[in-house]
């Protein structure tokens, strides 16, 4: 079905109190003494050749937007735009996501890495590892602030069950699989059921005798095309190294979204195989990956307007849609959603404060979902902001515009009746997107809740062969589910759960009576009695007090045993909440499937219609899957710098969070003690450098190369004023924020010892 931005959201009541929420290349080389010279603070244009031809080039560059697939990358437009900007490496080489610099880079499942040593090592982002700390820390020895350094393999430590390093290994069109026939199915359901079939069989064939794979069918141009991914799965991941939070968050919440900035935003993962190179469950007896491709660090650095390209997956955007689409969020969705994450956002505030009453351990656990709301909450208001400014409404009106006028000229008949349909069907949905929003996050706002839900579809499904299972269900799907439950027993925290499953219910009061019959089953009381806050208090009561699921082992017996006798049977209040729930959520499963049947068609043709309106010069919305998007170091506006320096940290700090850099660092900056990594230029180390490129969420850790495909960063954040361009992409107004490797380089040879992970960067220590 179309994209929707409400059900989007769930993510906010699925986090309950963890989680976040960016040829062989031999290692080594590179890199002298490049210290002196330059100012401090400067944007680094000093650097640039006078005489470069490609100069001019990359300062008109003025990016078009666009996550492209490796594919795309072969239009010629691509090619002649890389060979003006003076670029060496072969516009081939980024049409291959097999061959280097592509296959270095990895899906670490909502974030990107990239594998930046023969023996397995990945970079991303310091944001991403938030998890995996979180799991490995205890109110005495606190991970999440202390960072982590091992410096041995022997000495690191499990980045948790859930945690995946997915490296891409086929990909192969599957389109006319997908779709031949199905607009011959009239029943939208069975189309939907055909639809899920088809993709069945395709992971199915592709997974059969090969456990270390795992397949996925990806939809492109909204189900217009369809492609089978087959990714090595490797699933024992270790911590190596992660700088403190006084670095690798430096500037929290105040900076996020922000220029200029001063963050060291990058930890590293270890992926292990067994012996015999296969993926394998985590073991001591594994040994390291050793991959096909990995990324050579640069040295020498950057300098303002050189090229430079970000290779990671990107997670979600919605330009690929109507304007009415989009003026309904702008006037509805966004307010709304909003007003869900600021509440959110505040419990969570109040829970943290120095005189709540709250344990250390949901402290610590409240810290880490904060980040990851604190940071949704900000997206969404700049998104709304950027929408609002200027002409970026008039913008998307006329693409629009252009896209129905195309499906009006002869011979594309078909087009403007399916857009017609498809304008009626997005009418009826949006009558109905409150309802259905609260009722979404109100049944799925307990982690306990959901898990109980899970346990009774299982039961469902285990009656039925494992072909005719829903996705996601299937035996394929087992291991992913019980790691799930694994990280569960670690993350979860009650009080957390509690108050946003509270929050969500008290939302759900101010629906009319008729629209949340469901509310009456939640809080347990018949239909047309009175339900107010206390009856909700009440119910929450009942429901925490009397639950066992707790337990780990409690839940993975219900996983894996469950029937949907014994489930009717049990006394636990979650589980009798989920069974009584199952037959309303049930049928609107088939309301839904009816509706994303009939859309599958509509959308892809309006995706199909806005790629022949421009010219077939358009990227698919981001889903997950391998992107390649560049462009320039360019400041957001003229005349500003470039390039952040470490020496501005001082004049920062005040000495208390977010503002507290380690006194070694404070030391060492009084001390101009840069070592090799000075840029030239500026005379000291880059910290975090800004350019124009195009990125969204699930980019977090993604790897920035230079023309020659060699690593010179980490994308990790956007400024605000640029994130509606996940909607309508604006260059004027969009950026992305890096960390400079040199900066990573210098804070782990100067301050935090990492020799050894320095060394096997083909890095040598030098302070």
């Amino acid at each position: 079905m179309k994209r929707s931005l409400f059900f989007s959201t769930l993510l906010l009541a699925a986090a309950c109190g963890g989680g976040g929420t960016k040829s062989t290349t031999p290692t080594g080389g590179g890199g002298g003494d490049v210290t002196g010279g330059g100012g401090t603070g400067g944007d680094g244009t000093g650097g640039v050749s006078a005489d470069d031809p490609a100069l001019a080039a990359r300062k008109a560059f003025a990016n078009p937007g666009g996550m492209w697939t490796p594919a795309q990358m072969a239009h010629p437009q691509h090619a002649a735009q890389l060979k003006a900007m003076g670029v060496s490496l072969p516009a081939e080489n980024l049409t291959n996501p097999l061959a280097a610099p592509l296959n270095a880079v990895v899906s670490l499942g909502g974030c990107t890495g990239s594998f930046v040593s023969p023996e397995g090592l990945v970079i991303t982002n310091h944001h991403c590892v938030q998890g995996a700390l979180q799991f490995n820390s205890t109110p005495d020895n606190n991970l999440v602030e202390n960072g982590f350094l091992a410096k041995s393999q022997a000495e690191e430590k499990a980045a948790g069950p859930t945690q995946k390093v997915s490296v891409a290994q086929a990909f192969t069109d599957i389109t006319s699989d997908m779709m031949d026939g199905i607009d011959k199915i009239a029943d939208f359901n069975k189309r939907k059921l055909e639809l899920e079939k088809r993709a069945k069989t395709a992971t199915a064939a592709c997974e059969k005798g090969r456990p270390g794979l795992r397949c996925d069918v990806k939809s492109f141009f909204n189900g217009a095309q369809w492609t089978l991914i087959e990714y090595l799965e490797i699933r024992d991941v270790r911590l190596v190294y992660v700088p403190p939070r006084s670095i690798g968050n430096y500037g929290g919440e105040i900076d996020n979204w922000a220029w200029p900035r001063h963050t060291g935003d990058w930890a590293f993962y270890r992926a292990y195989v067994g012996k015999d190179g296969a993926p394998a469950d985590p073991s001591p007896d594994n040994v390291p990956f050793q991959p096909k491709h990995w990324l050579k660090v640069d040295q020498d650095g950057t300098r303002a307007h050189d090229f430079i390209m970000i290779v990671g997956y990107p997670g979600k955007t919605n330009r690929v849609t109507t304007y009415d689409e989009v003026a309904h969020d702008v006037e509805w969705a966004y307010p709304y959603i909003i007003e869900n994450y600021q509440q959110r956002y505040d419990l969570l505030t109040a829970m943290l404060a120095p005189d709540s009453n709250v344990g250390a351990g949901t402290k610590l656990k409240a810290g880490v979902f904060k980040q990851g709301v604190q940071n949704g909450l900000e997206k969404f208001s700049g998104v709304l902001a950027g929408l609002k400014k200027g002409d970026m409404m008039a913008r998307k009106k006329a693409v629009d515009e252009k896209v129905r006028a195309w499906a009006q000229q002869p011979g594309n008949e078909e087009f403007a009746a399916a857009i017609t349909r498809y304008d009626q069907m997005n009418a009826d949905e949006q009558k109905t997107a409150r309802v259905d929003f609260d009722r979404s996050q109100a049944v799925y706002g307990s982690a306990h809740l959901r898990n109980a839900l899970l346990f009774v579809r299982m039961a469902e499904e285990r009656q039925k062969k494992d072909a005719d299972r829903k996705p996601g269900y299937q035996d394929r799907d087992v291991p992913r589910i019980e790691g799930g439950q694994k990280q569960f027993t670690r993350q979860f925290d009650a009080t957390i759960d509690r108050a946003m499953f509270r929050l969500a219910l008290v939302r759900a009061l101010a629906l009319p009576e008729a629209d949340r019959p469901w509310l009456n089953t939640i809080v347990g009381v018949k239909k047309g009695a009175k339900i107010d806050e206390a009856a909700i208090d009440k119910a929450l009561d009942t429901l925490y007090k009397g639950t066992k699921l707790e337990d780990e082992a409690a839940r993975l017996d219900l996983l894996k045993k469950a029937t949907p006798g014994k489930l009717k049977a049990s006394k636990d209040p979650f589980v009798k909440l989920a069974v009584a729930l199952w037959p309303m959520l049930k049928a609107q499963e088939k309301k839904d499937d009816a509706k994303a049947g009939e859309m599958v068609l509509l959308s892809a043709k309006y995706a199909t219609a806005m790629q022949k309106a421009l010219d077939g010069f358009l990227s698919p919305d981001a889903n997950l899957t391998l992107r390649i998007t560049y462009g320039t170091i360019k400041p957001f506006k003229p005349g500003e710098p470039a390039y952040t320096v470490a020496s501005q940290i001082l004049a920062k700090d005040k000495g208390e969070e977010p503002f507290d850099a380690p006194t070694k660092q404070l030391e060492a900056i009084k001390a101009k003690n840069w070592g090799p990594y000075a840029d030239p230029v500026l005379g000291e180390v880059p910290v975090n450098f800004i350019g124009d490129l195009d990125i969204t969420g699930g980019n977090s850790g993604s790897a920035v190369l230079d023309e020659k495909g060699q690593l010179v960063g980490l994308a990790f954040d956007g400024n605000i004023e640029g994130v509606a361009s996940d909607v309508v992409f604006n260059h004027a107004t969009t950026r992305t924020i890096m960390v400079d490797i040199r900066y990573a380089m210098w804070v782990m040879d100067l301050l935090d010892g990492a020799d050894n992970v320095l060394e096997e960067l083909g890095v040598k220590p030098a302070l």
